[in-house]
């Protein structure tokens, strides 16, 4: 190993490299953190080199994230993530997410024309934004009017709950765009407020229709079940999603600099969704549809499935990096682990480390207007012998710019 992965104290004290999260939501999204210095304060004091943003649909809190991660010695790596529709031959198939045929989670790595977005991508952001949106303003009009049909608070809007956001996070309103688990939050919130936990049971029987085993003393617990009992498909407070094209979101990906990014689901869903099964075929699907990127949420995952799919994708000449979410109020570690909390293997590591620094190394190269890992069409970019000589020249500069920082902070 070289010295490149031993860059300071704050190393992984297994593997010795680097630890890097790709992956979380950072607020106004939904988070388990309140603001973006949280989640910059709890990287550095658990030695992160590189924390990674995912954020849907609003990218106006980016540059607090870069300035307070920059003050911290962490490398900032910018992201989205995208939720789109896909044709498959078949009609119908699981692909991402569990629950919802054809729908796949797409994620850009590394965008670097966020601030301002060229005329296209914003405009492009903007219609996605409005969809989503209004989506979540009929959703909450509908489990309000539940909540009042069940005696309980319906007075709850989709604005009141943005402007609690905005003040918690410390943004704009207009950095806002509402999720899934905001709205739940904010049910759950009312629910607490007004019930002591006895009575819960009972009102929430009336809300879902049926009896209900959930923990009426854990928030998370009953925030998760009103979205399962009246959010998600079927359900009374259901409202579809706007069909955002596959292609759509991969043109979008790119418009901002970035490289398109397949997330992982794997055992995460049981049984594993078809399109991810076996990974040798997922391999050949998301390179048909010319994604090189893959990244896992290990923690989801056993480590003999994560390691599969790891070595399945890097076989198929695919980097893969690693994260966390941190989407919900639960707190986690900020570095990957796999399910059950133990680390992934040291070859898992390696090819976080690896992808990782690809990674960084198309942001910064990007960022000044020189090639990085692919162009602006999406296609890998030339000049190289092959696949792996591209990986191998971008792994050491990105490892270079991890070493050049971490040697700036050790001067400071």
């Amino acid at each position: 190993m070289d010295d490149s992965h031993r860059l300071n104290g704050d190393s992984n004290a297994v593997s010795g490299r680097p630890i890097v999260n790709t992956h979380v939501h950072l607020p106004p999204n939904f988070s388990a953190f309140d603001t973006v210095e949280d989640a910059v304060r709890l990287a550095a004091a658990e030695g992160l080199a590189a924390l990674g943003t995912a954020n849907y649909y609003d990218f106006g809190i980016y540059d607090r994230f870069a300035a307070a991660a920059t003050t911290a010695g962490l490398m900032p790596l910018f992201g989205l993530e995208i939720i789109t529709l896909i044709d498959l031959p078949d009609g119908g198939t699981l692909v991402n997410d569990p629950t919802n045929l054809n729908r796949m989670y797409l994620c850009g790595k590394a965008i670097t024309r966020f601030d301002p977005p060229i005329p296209a991508a914003a405009q492009r952001m903007a219609a996605i934004r409005a969809a989503s949106d209004d989506r979540l303003r009929r959703m909450t009009a509908l489990i309000a009017e539940r909540f009042g049909r069940a005696g309980l608070d319906a007075g709850t809007t989709d604005r009141q709950i943005a402007a609690t956001v905005a003040e918690r996070s410390g943004v704009p309103i207009e950095w806002v765009s509402l999720q899934e688990r905001h709205v739940a939050e904010a049910f759950q919130e009312s629910l607490f407020r007004d019930l002591l936990a006895e009575d819960r049971g009972a009102a929430l029987g009336r809300l879902f229709g049926a009896p209900t085993g959930v923990d009426t003393t854990d928030a998370v617990a009953v925030q998760e079940a009103i979205r399962s009992n009246l959010m998600k498909a079927g359900k009374p407070a259901f409202v579809p999603e706007a069909a955002v094209s596959f292609d759509e979101a991969y043109r979008l990906i790119l418009d901002l600099g970035g490289i398109p990014c397949y997330p992982i689901l794997a055992d995460g869903a049981s049984p594993i969704c078809p399109f991810e099964d076996p990974p040798e075929t997922l391999a050949e699907r998301i390179l048909s549809r010319g994604i090189y990127c893959a990244e896992l949420i290990p923690g989801r995952n056993r480590s003999e499935v994560v390691d599969r799919y790891v070595t399945t994708l890097r076989g198929a000449g695919i980097v893969v990096v690693a994260g966390t979410e941190h989407n919900t109020r639960r707190m986690i570690p900020l570095a990957p682990a796999t399910l059950g909390g133990e680390p992934p293997s040291d070859m898992s590591l390696e090819v976080f480390w690896e992808g990782t620094c690809v990674v960084a190394a198309h942001q910064a190269l990007s960022g000044s207007g020189r090639p990085g890992y692919v162009d602006g069409d999406g296609r890998l970019t030339t000049g190289f012998p092959d696949g792996e000589a591209r990986i191998r020249s971008l792994h050491r500069i990105g490892a270079d710019l991890f070493s050049n920082r971490s040697s700036a902070r050790l001067q400071a």
